[in-house]
């Protein structure tokens, strides 16, 4: 399906702009919570830029996420984020302003089957026929209809800091 995506997003782009890829990314996130801190890593995100539409595009799997603690995996992906029903997680949007290598982005972002508008800023820095990317945004689990039962409620932060890390390299 990942294939699919990216051809589809090449065929869609101008074919004389510069088209830029990664399919090593890396996305974090914690949950910082009054019993336990929690942290994740996603270190198999893919990625596509266009620098002419200035068009933006991610995705990964779910299931990639990778836990200190095994039984917290576990509960991540069959309980609170049910990658079996919903395996992936993607965000396209676009790059709406880059000043001093400080990048604003916009457009949706899709986890556990429901997509929200949100903008977020980073680091955008150009350099020889990379593009490096880095964010950190916030998102609320209540957004993604994410339940966290009342029993683990001082366990699981309701919300969560993202941070991205990409270097995306010309095609």
């Amino acid at each position: 399906m990942r294939i699919i995506i990216i051809i589809f997003m090449f065929l869609h782009l101008n074919s004389f702009a510069q088209k830029y890829s990664a399919n090593n990314g890396e996305i974090t996130f914690y949950s910082y919570a009054p019993i336990e801190d929690i942290k994740a890593e996603n270190n198999k995100v893919s990625a596509i830029y266009d620098s002419e539409t200035k068009e933006l595009v991610f995705q990964l799997y779910i299931e990639n996420f990778n836990f200190r603690k095994k039984l917290m995996q576990e509960h991540f992906n069959e309980n609170y984020l049910e990658s079996d029903l919903y395996p992936k997680s993607s965000f396209i949007g676009r790059v709406m302003s880059v000043n001093d290598s400080v990048a604003k982005v916009q457009g949706l972002l899709s986890i556990h089957g429901i997509s929200n508008q949100i903008d977020a800023v980073g680091s955008f820095v150009k350099k020889d026929n990379t593009f490096i990317l880095s964010s950190n945004f916030k998102v609320k689990l209540e957004d993604y209809d994410v339940m966290i039962p009342k029993i683990v409620m001082y366990k699981i932060a309701e919300e969560i800091s993202i941070d991205v890390n990409i270097t995306l390299i010309e095609n």
